[in-house]
């Protein structure tokens, strides 16, 4: 996967190996984070908006996957909040 600050989700970090908002950093892709849940370009389009869906996430969903499925085993909350784009922490 690759490590571009364009390919971490603005909410909570997860890496998606693309840039989840094109290369141009304008284009979304609309997917949904299979991590967190944020609609890349609905939710994610400010940092008022990331605060708040981050807060949300991790004080009343208790960091619930979106889809479980997909969560490593070695998951590491903090490593990934971590990877949150510097404009969006």
């Amino acid at each position: 996967m690759h490590n571009d600050e364009k390919n971490f989700c603005r909410v909570c970090g997860y890496n998606l190996g693309y840039p989840i908002w094109g290369e141009d950093g304008e284009t979304p892709s609309y997917e949904i984070c299979p991590c967190c849940g944020v609609q890349f370009g609905y939710g994610d389009t400010s940092l008022e908006n990331c605060i708040d869906i981050r807060k949300h996430w991790i004080e009343n969903e208790k960091c619930k996957w979106f889809s479980p499925k997909l969560k490593p085993q070695d998951w590491d909350l903090r490593a990934q909040l971590e990877k949150i784009p510097e404009d969006f922490k």
